[in-house]
């Protein structure tokens, strides 16, 4: 309330008298200049010394040792202690110097320290190892299927399969990235052999020398240049020749019906159990991993909280049965047969195929975790991000409204280099809004660009450059163990269970090749935290600053600070003195009044009355030869007078004087 009225009382003031708030306003700029010229005089003075004055009041005056001494001994020891302070001081310096560089190289320390809580069971993310079903996709792959047969017969039946294979096939594909066998056998001159050649001459013959080798020729869009992919087996080569063919046929199939193509989740877990809780598909969330098609991921913690995990042990653990559908598998596009799964943190993206682990089928897979908790320290420490704000790549993974992580970034930079290079996006990563796949109708050189790019070491340590490590990871650490399941003797009714709650069929329909059992546990709830901390932190910096400074100079941080002042007043009356020499030749001198001495006062009072008054030249100076042997005697002055009478004495020196008169 008193606020508010003050407030009212100064607008009616205003309202009433601006006169008065002007003078105000007037009185305080003119205190305000008359204090600025003030400063300004006092600049313009200087310090009021000179370079010998100045240094000597410093070495007279500082706290450090050493100097005092250079200006209190004899010529001997100022030598000497000036050499001495000279040495020490280069000493304090180089001293300091590796101090601050060991500093600002923002070393670190890692502490380990293992603590025991309750925590939260990490998300699990298992996917098939094939990543659709043969039956499904088998349409699209027909063309491709057949050439890979004929590819096959022509290696190991060159002879005999060389007409019947180059009649129904379809070469569209092959023409593009075609495979081809190398003969070195002449290292000067190697030739190329075509596997389809439309003669039986020479060259079209398979070579099984050891110097043979197979690979995969790459063109660019006007064949004007090509690179060859080597290869020292040849199931490597027609392996990866298959996948490059297929992820340019699955790049052209709309992604909803991609999903349709792989394994239900329904097909593929046929029993959970978390803990004593029963669980099912309806608990896993669905995602596709080009990779290994439908994955599925339980506890990921998106839509729902994390589920804890009451105790250690199998028992209080995740417990799963899977079915794989081995006989559905793609023959030429997956040769492993199996679970691949992957622990990780809630909210975070899968990368499967980088960091996860296959489990066998026809075993029990029992994994056991332990968890280590990472927290870095940061920038300027380490290269570190907190949630990728600051990393200068966009994160094509960002509609998955996961977290932050190297991988997310990786990937993404090089999909960026991708379609910047190449004109369109890999089928195996995300792709950003108007960008398409690459595919051999619309862009007929994508596998020679792919190819570049991929062993571009520019390519890869620029993205390692601009990613970052996360700030805060955790990381989850396996025992693998493994058995076989089920065993012969349990065998027959555990697939009778299975096939029946699967299939309602009093057949067995499934198989030891075909079921995977899973149990994920935690070992204990000991957890490790590795944190870093500044190996080298400012009370460091300055402690061992100041040791080494009173050591070699006994000085303190107020010997620092006087240093400070003097060089300070230094470079003030350096700047005093240069400014006087820049004006110098501007301003000249006045000419001189007088050719001789100035005349006294005297004389210019008869001057003034006296109009022939002439002053006489002998009168100032003495002459030379008057005092040939002796220096030009001083002007004598008047003493001043000595009266006694004006003295104050005592009274018994008086009565004694007066007494002697008197005798």
């Amino acid at each position: 309330m008193l606020l508010h009225i003050n407030l009212a009382y100064l607008f009616k003031l205003w309202h009433s008298d601006k006169n008065v708030w002007t003078g105000f306003y007037f009185s305080a700029t003119m205190h305000v200049k008359k204090y600025l010229l003030k400063c300004l005089h006092r600049l313009q003075k200087g310090p009021g010394y000179t370079y010998k004055e100045l240094l000597v009041w410093y070495c007279d005056n500082t706290n450090t040792h050493g100097p005092k001494r250079i200006i209190c001994e004899g010529p001997k020891k100022k030598a000497m202690w000036f050499l001495i302070t000279l040495l020490f001081a280069a000493l304090v310096c180089w001293q300091w110097s590796i101090f601050i560089n060991t500093y600002l190289s923002w070393e670190v320390s890692v502490s380990l320290s293992v603590g025991f809580k309750a925590m939260d069971f990490p998300a699990v993310t298992i996917c098939n190892a094939s990543p659709f079903k043969y039956s499904e996709v088998k349409h699209l792959l027909k063309d491709l299927d057949e050439l890979m047969e004929a590819v096959l017969e022509r290696i190991l039946a060159p002879e005999s399969s060389h007409t019947n294979a180059t009649r129904a096939l379809n070469f569209t594909i092959w023409n593009h990235t075609p495979l081809v066998l190398i003969d070195e056998r002449n290292p000067h001159h190697p030739v190329v052999l075509d596997l389809f050649a439309d003669n039986h001459n020479d060259s079209a013959r398979i070579c099984h020398a050891p110097e043979c080798k197979m690979a995969m020729r790459l063109c660019s869009l006007n064949r004007t240049k090509c690179t060859f992919q080597n290869f020292t087996s040849a199931t490597q080569a027609v392996t990866e020749w298959y996948v490059l063919q297929a992820t340019n046929i699955f790049a052209q199939v709309p992604p909803q019906e991609l999903v349709q193509m792989g394994y239900p989740a329904e097909q593929l877990i046929l029993s959970c159990l978390f803990g004593a809780e029963p669980c099912s598909y309806r608990n896993f969330t669905s995602i596709f991993y080009p990779h290994y098609g439908n994955c599925y991921i339980f506890n990921w913690g998106m839509t729902e909280k994390a589920l804890p995990s009451a105790n250690p042990g199998t028992e209080f653990g995740l417990k799963l049965i899977l079915d794989i559908g081995q006989e559905d598998y793609v023959p030429f596009l997956v040769s492993t047969a199996g679970v691949r799964l992957l622990l990780h943190e809630q909210r975070s993206y899968p990368f499967i195929r980088e960091e996860g682990i296959y489990a066998m089928s026809g075993t029990e897979t029992s994994i056991g975790v332990l968890v280590d908790k990472l927290q870095r320290k940061g920038e300027p420490y380490s290269p570190c991000t907190m949630n990728g704000s600051d990393v200068p790549i966009q994160n094509f993974y960002s509609n998955y409204n996961t977290t932050y992580s190297i991988q997310a970034c990786l990937h993404s930079c090089f999909q960026d280099h991708m379609i910047r290079n190449c004109s369109c996006g890999h089928y195996l990563y995300p792709l950003p809004p108007g960008e398409k796949y690459c595919n051999n109708w619309d862009f007929p050189d994508w596998a020679h660009c792919y190819s570049e790019l991929q062993m571009s070491l520019a390519q890869r340590e620029t993205c390692i450059g601009l990613c970052k490590e996360s700030c805060n990871d955790t990381q989850y650490k396996m025992t693998i163990s493994m058995a076989d399941w089920p065993s012969e003797a349990s065998e027959d009714w555990i697939f009778h269970v299975l096939s029946q709650e699967r299939d309602q069929s009093t057949n067995i329909t499934l198989s030891r090749k075909g079921v995977v059992k899973l149990n994920i546990y935690f070992q204990e709830f000991n957890y490790r935290t590795i944190e870093e901390s500044a190996a080298n932190n400012i009370v460091w910096l300055l402690s061992n600053l100041g040791g080494q400074f009173g050591f070699w100079m006994g000085g303190s941080v107020l010997c620092l600070i006087e240093f400070v002042e003097i060089v300070i007043d230094f470079v003030w009356i350096t700047i005093i003195k240069l400014v006087a020499f820049v004006k110098s030749p501007r301003q000249r001198p006045a000419p001189a009044r007088y050719a001789g001495p100035p005349p006294t006062v005297a004389e210019l009072v008869e001057a003034h009355t006296n109009f022939g008054f002439q002053p006489d030249a002998a009168s100032h100076s003495p002459s030379a030869g008057a005092y040939p042997d002796e220096q030009a005697l001083p002007i004598p002055g008047t003493p001043p007078p000595n009266y006694d009478s004006l003295r104050l004495q005592p009274l018994d020196v008086i009565e004694s004087d007066s007494e002697g008169d008197a005798i």
